[in-house]
């Protein structure tokens, strides 16, 4: 994913910035014998690890003086190998193997670093720390080089590190870092630590084992789900399913009555501006929170919202497509040249609310304690923006708040808002409990926050030439910053940057182009998900590109490269797409190729799906080809992971379900309604990285989902003729 908390005023585009650029986020400077302040947690141990007696050279190397060394990250795990990569980065710097340390999860502490430095989205992990957590590692190892040619009364440029010592070369004599962290931790932290030269990486680069696959494996890992603290409580919360009504009474006389049943009291979610009231069952366990939840008689008022539905609110944006909207960017001039034109086309491109569907449904274990201290257990995709958002709802310092994050089973933007966090830690308040919340999947599956409803109107122009001289793409649809910010404070007059997401980074040289955004209310809850709002433009801009083409009675991947004249990272990857695809080479009949690309703030990739017909009158996706462009790798096989799964969870969202409105409520409510993408159904992946060692270093976890849908869309078409303009669609029956 990728987006601007509702607990901060920072909008999206600065946390952008921040997560690719977050140059404090080692905390550099800090004294290196300050205590560490706040919890850790070693994952793979269920109540935690204290942390050994230990010298500190920076926030994020400690070092006994038996050897052992822990590396801090930042960075939560969801699944994306943050708990491998982002400790690598210091690993290489510090000449460790990641085989011989520990690997611990910060949690929101200040030392680490300020809000979003601590939390994964926006595919910002190792786009924002591979240079900074690389500083760390090589910090810690100059400092170790220092002590050890003082003890020795040496020059430090004759001594070097390697395996966790530091060797001096004219002599061969050794100390190892546990002898020498002592002593280094009194030193001065370097600034501007010498890195090394890539082509000397051990570790990064190179195809390596993530250490959570054997906790994973084994069931060590402990999720958020799994925490458990002495003397705790469970609670199942009833939350009206039509969104936006408020609670006016509940009997919990029959729940009362279920054994193990503790208490029944009121709660409230808050997501964004949004506030729902629920009626939480505290019980001994949570088949009996459960049972009691579903025995109570509960009251709402519906505020009219019991009248939404999909098919009326899909008519209301097509009505808003009449209007101009605001201008988002303007290269040249679209009215005119469209005016102009000898070739016009238009086209109207619609794809739905999506559930984020994870497979570790919405959890959290809070235990507020006297004093106004708190501390939580969660699967999070941040420490700090639990800390923030907690802090934020109960009117507490963060400082009082402890954090303990646990693995993720799948984030997906879902976990960058914090409800489940704080609803936890306001009923604890409340029970003066530790108190474990447990969501249900259909709780998960039809409350949202949502990806929202999101239409586009394309309108475009082919000189007599067949060359592209104008395109706009207005987008029509509620807006994810205005619900995750200050009621009221969402300005209409502008541009929203998130909605128009990658419109306007395209490379393709079309000398007009105009982007346009018009807002559409809503009181559905929104937010981010994986790839944002790329994941329903790039559906509707790459396949009116293809529109335009076949107007233009060109070869889609030509058309495409014609429009790239200048050396870009765009015509890079369709220059490699092109290669390793095969695109020149004839398909047999019934068979058909689509091409589609996107650039976007967390990254760039390109790919290529092929389909065949079947007798029934659908398609099948026979293999999808993807580049992705990198400029630096930290392991492959995680990038190939990364873009395999994004594929998979692309085509689950073009072809599976989305979630519909009946009578104010979602129509799906689990996997039997909102299907995932079936083990059988998932094709062939071949993925081909481009890290060239450029610059600029882009993301992972979300470039390869945006290009899926338009991709597959348009090898549909080439195969039947049959354009796709609707998601989703049955795979089943295109023609």
């Amino acid at each position: 994913m990728s987006a601007k908390p509702n607990q901060t005023s920072i909008d999206r585009r600065s946390f952008l910035k921040a997560a690719g650029l977050t140059s404090a986020a080692f905390a550099l400077g800090l004294s290196a014998t300050e205590p560490l302040a706040g919890p850790v947690l070693n994952l793979s141990d269920q109540t935690g690890l204290a942390l050994p007696e230990s010298v500190e050279l920076t926030p994020f190397v400690l070092i006994e003086k038996s050897g052992r060394i822990t590396l801090m990250n930042p960075r939560p795990e969801i699944g994306q190998g943050t708990y491998q990569s982002v400790p690598a980065l210091i690993a290489e710097e510090l000449e460790v193997s990641l085989d011989n340390v520990t690997i611990l999860q910060t949690g929101g502490e200040s030392k680490f670093g300020g809000l979003w430095s601590q939390a994964v989205g926006g595919s910002g992990s190792i786009r924002g720390g591979y240079t900074q957590m690389r500083k760390v590692g090589a910090s810690a190892r100059d400092m170790l080089i220092k002590a050890a040619s003082q003890q020795w009364n040496v020059p430090a440029q004759e001594c070097y590190a390697e395996n966790a010592k530091i060797v001096h070369r004219p002599s061969g004599r050794k100390l190892s870092y546990g002898e020498l962290a002592e002593v280094a931790s009194k030193l001065d932290v370097p600034k501007e630590p010498t890195l090394k030269d890539p082509n000397d990486f051990k570790i990064l680069g190179k195809p390596a084992p993530r250490p959570d696959t054997p906790l994973k494996a084994t069931g060590k890992a402990q999720f958020g789900i799994d925490a458990k603290v002495p003397g705790m409580l469970y609670a199942s919360v009833e939350r009206c399913p039509v969104l936006g009504s408020k609670l006016v009474s509940f009997d919990a006389t029959q729940s009362l009555k279920v054994k193990g049943v503790r208490q029944v009291v009121k709660v409230e979610r808050v997501v964004g501006y949004n506030r729902y009231e629920g009626v939480a069952v505290v019980a001994d366990n949570y088949w009996a929170a459960l049972k009691g939840r579903k025995a109570l008689t509960v009251k709402w008022d519906n505020q009219n919202h019991e009248t939404f539905n999909t098919v009326s609110f899909e008519n209301s944006l097509r009505e808003l497509a009449k209007t101009d909207g605001v201008v988002g960017h303007n290269a040249g001039e679209f009215d005119k040249a469209f005016t102009d034109a000898p070739v016009k086309l238009e086209a109207f491109y619609e794809t739905p609310i999506i559930s984020h569907s994870t497979m570790e449904p919405m959890n959290a274990l809070a235990h507020y304690q006297p004093g106004n201290k708190l501390e939580l257990w969660v699967s999070s995709q941040g420490g700090d923006l639990v800390r923030d958002e907690v802090a934020k709802v109960l009117a507490i310092p963060a400082d009082n708040i402890k954090v303990n994050i646990l693995f993720n089973g799948g984030g997906f933007g879902r976990r960058l808002t914090q409800d489940f966090a704080t609803e936890a830690a306001l009923l604890s308040k409340t029970v003066g409990k530790p108190i474990k919340v447990v969501w249900t999947r259909e709780d998960d599956t039809a409350l949202g926050p949502f990806r929202p409803m999101t239409f586009s109107a394309m309108r475009g122009a082919l000189s007599n030439e067949g060359q592209a001289v104008a395109l706009q793409h207005k987008v029509i649809s509620p807006s994810i910053d205005a619900t995750m910010g200050e009621k009221g404070k969402y300005d209409k007059t502008k541009p929203d940057g998130t909605m128009l997401e990658g419109t306007n980074e395209q490379q393709y040289e079309i000398p007009n182009v105009n982007t346009r955004y018009v807002h559409a209310e809503t009181h559905i809850p929104l937010t981010y998900w994986r790839s944002v709002t790329s994941s329903t433009l790039a559906f509707s801009h790459e396949c009116f590109l293809d529109e335009m083409a076949h107007k233009a009675g060109q070869d889609p991947m030509a058309f495409r490269l014609a429009m790239l004249t200048k050396e870009s990272d765009t015509k890079r990857v369709l220059t490699k797409l092109k290669e390793v695809s095969g695109w020149d080479k004839p398909l047999p009949a019934g068979k058909g190729r689509g091409v589609a690309q996107w650039n976007f703030f967390a990254g760039l990739a390109g790919q290529v799906v092929e389909v065949s017909k079947t007798e029934s009158g659908g398609v099948k996706v026979d293999k999808v080809y993807c580049v992705i462009d990198l400029g630096t790798v930290v392991n492959p096989d995680t990038v190939k992971a990364q873009v395999e799964g994004a594929i998979a969870m692309a085509l689950t969202a073009a072809t599976k379900d989305g979630i519909t409105f009946e009578q104010g409520r979602a129509v799906q409510d689990n996997f039997d309604k909102n299907r995932m993408l079936r083990i059988n159904e998932m094709p062939p992946v071949e993925v081909h990285i481009l890290a060239e060692g450029g610059p600029t270093i882009k993301g992972v976890g979300e470039p390869g989902l945006p290009p899926l849908a338009p991709a597959l869309a348009n090898a549909v078409f080439a195969a039947t003729g049959k354009r796709i303009r609707r998601l989703p669609f049955d795979l089943e029956k295109v023609s």
